[in-house]
């Protein structure tokens, strides 16, 4: 159970809780469909809940089987910047995009999907790799009167920490409820995902 005093002026944030993303699913986050029942208990107390959906057309460039000589999990430069490569997953309209069958989806007012864009990956609810191209989301927050952002989802050290990094940035008040995420972790990623967020003041409970 978890439980938080939301206000009117909060947003949950439900990041990626897809099937591809869970367990036997093509890039799996270690028992990542238990954050499922802490999210839907979460998404009762906010009167403002958006979720994000990975949404990649198949051969994505971030797609490790788009890069000859390349496997899952190894790095590349990209216009952008350094790329992790991953497996192919969460394909539009592909069963390992939908949201996990658990989800109650009847709380979540907003879908941001992300990712779709085949040149650039979109780790960020905000913005995608290249730090330029927005998705929109905080305009629709700040018309919203969002003030505070609560970020919960999959993966902790990665598109978590990406929306939660970029949410400050734009502004909002940053919370990211640690029992209600699980991370990948690689080569440390989860602890440098909780450094970076501490150094800039974004509140992990």
């Amino acid at each position: 159970m978890i439980q938080f005093n939301a206000r009117a002026s909060d947003a949950l944030l439900i990041i990626d809780v897809q099937n591809d993303f869970c367990t036997a699913g093509a890039l799996a986050v270690p028992e990542g469909e238990t954050v499922v029942p802490l999210v839907n208990q979460l998404a009762t107390q906010f009167s403002t809940v958006i979720a994000t959906q990975d949404w990649h057309p198949a051969g994505h460039s971030s797609f490790a089987s788009s890069h000859a000589a390349h496997e899952p999990f190894s790095t590349i430069k990209m216009p952008y910047g350094e790329q992790t490569l991953w497996p192919d997953h969460c394909i539009q309209n592909s069963h390992g995009a939908e949201f996990h069958s658990d989800l109650e989806l009847e709380h979540i007012q907003c879908i941001v999907r992300k990712g779709f864009r085949n040149e650039v990956d979109s780790y960020s609810a905000f913005y995608e790799n290249d730090k330029k191209t927005t998705t929109g989301l905080s305009g629709l927050l700040h018309e919203r009167n969002v003030k505070r952002v609560v970020c919960v989802g999959l993966a902790y050290d990665f598109c978590v920490r990406f929306s939660a990094e970029d949410a400050h940035q734009e502004g909002f008040e940053t919370i990211v409820l640690a029992d209600a995420c699980r991370a990948i972790d690689l080569e440390g990623s989860a602890e440098a995902a909780t450094q970076a967020l501490s150094d800039l003041g974004v509140s992990i409970r």
